[in-house]
């Protein structure tokens, strides 16, 4: 169980980790936006769609997967790991603002608003459309 958990708390945090990693970061690995080892093979701009759709496709899986094995944890070893997952959050985001200039600071507030509300409407969305299947049956 110790192993499950430990699992999936690194797993969840990865997207976290990537998005904070610097351009050109240590492990030359995918970064947002082309940066990293695919930046060095002169993509087209077709190649560089297809790839961030590919990564996105398995960012989306990672996180149902991610998903389905906590939905078997018990509800307290749930909530512990949702509410650390947050915290890591939060701290890694309160980092990268304490990085920023004044002007950068407000434009990623900004962003993190924007982020914060559509969220929101996509909770509101995924909740319609539970309530809608349930009363279809």
């Amino acid at each position: 169980m110790r192993k499950t958990l430990i699992a999936l708390m690194f797993a969840a945090a990865l997207p976290t980790v990537a998005m904070a990693m610097p351009e050109g970061g240590q492990d030359g690995g995918y970064h947002h936006r082309g940066h990293g080892m695919f930046s060095q093979l002169d993509l087209s701009r077709e190649q560089r769609q297809q790839i961030g759709k590919l990564m996105g496709e398995q960012m989306h899986s990672r996180h149902e997967i991610t998903e389905r094995y906590l939905e078997k944890l018990p509800a307290a070893d749930q909530k512990a790991l949702k509410d650390e997952l947050k915290a890591k959050e939060d701290k890694t985001q309160a980092d990268i603002r304490a990085l920023l200039k004044p002007d950068q600071q407000k434009q990623f507030d900004e962003m993190k608003k924007k982020e914060a509300e559509r969220r929101a409407e996509w909770a509101e969305f995924k909740a319609w459309k539970a309530e809608k299947a349930n009363k279809a049956q």
